[in-house]
Order: structure tokens, then sequence, then C-alpha cells
């Protein structure tokens, strides 16, 4: 494993990604990172989704609900395009902020704080030799994948973190 710095100043977005997905203790620590976010009264204001095997092929079926509802038809070239986006990764970890009110702590300070563990998470990844990239676009603010996702009102998605 590289050390902090060397993993801060090397990191790229890996764009091509292959199995196995991150595992064991490899996994722990990239969700560890997490937590050392940087995190105004330590509220934590963030949880995630983690995706692997079928859990993909139904999030590319929101994906193909959601872009259904912005356009007349789709074509069936364009559905199998859509669907395999979240194919494209063993694993994805979905990073969502979860605001709470605290009239000291903003929204603003919140989602930059799930932000950080997005960061956190995919420089712990390549500190291990994991690929890594942190997609949004405008399917990560859609609210039918929000709502195909289970979130609430004071929730949004930060990203999707391709592992």
């Amino acid at each position: 494993m590289m050390d902090a710095l060397s993993a801060l100043h090397g990191r790229v977005s890996c764009p091509r990604l292959i199995e196995p997905a991150p595992k064991g203790e490899t996994l722990r620590n990239i969700q560890k990172a997490a937590f050392r976010a940087a995190d105004h009264a330590r509220m934590r204001p963030w949880r995630f989704l983690m995706l692997e095997g079928d859990s993909k092929n139904k999030l590319g079926e929101l994906f193909i609900k959601a872009a259904s509802s912005k356009s007349e038809e789709l074509t069936d070239k364009q559905k199998q395009r859509i669907a395999s986006k979240p194919l494209r990764a063993p694993m994805i970890m979905i990073v969502i902020a979860s605001l709470k009110q605290n009239p000291k702590v903003p929204d603003i300070e919140q989602i930059i704080s799930a932000g950080a563990t997005a960061q956190n998470m995919i420089t712990a990844a390549y500190a291990q030799g994991v690929g890594a990239i942190w997609r949004t676009g405008d399917i990560a603010y859609d609210q039918i994948v929000m709502d195909g996702l289970g979130l609430s009102e004071n929730e949004q998605i930060v990203g999707f973190l391709y592992l």
C-alpha cells in the first residue's frame, strides 16, 4: 500500500475497470476512509449503496426508465447502451448526501462532506491498486433514479463510484 501523499499526488480516474471488485480488507479500507472525511459536528450526513451483480442490472433498468421519461421513444440500441452503463465496473458505490437539520451546519457543508467521503474512497482505492472513477451526469440528479433507489426528500446523489 502506498503512502498518503503518493496516493493524493498520483491518483487518476480509471474509466476501464475489470473484475474483481474490491473485497475483504481492501474493501474495508475503502469504506473506513469514507468515515475519516471532514464532517462538521460529526453528523455523518451521508449513506452509501453498494451494488454488485444483478443489482447493477436493476440500476441499468432504472436508468432506462429515467431516460424514457425524457424521450419520446428510445431505440433498442439506446436502451442497451443506457442499461450497460452500470456494467462498466464490478462494483458501484452510490454516495448519498443525507441532510440533517442543524442550525450550525448548513446543507452545503453536509453535501461537501458527503463529497469528501467519495474522494476519500477513490483515493483509498487507488492507494491499494484498485481502479476507480467518480461518475455523475444528469442521471445522478434525476428524480426517477432517486426515487427508485429509495432516497428520501432530504437526500441527493453525490456520485456513482465505479470500482
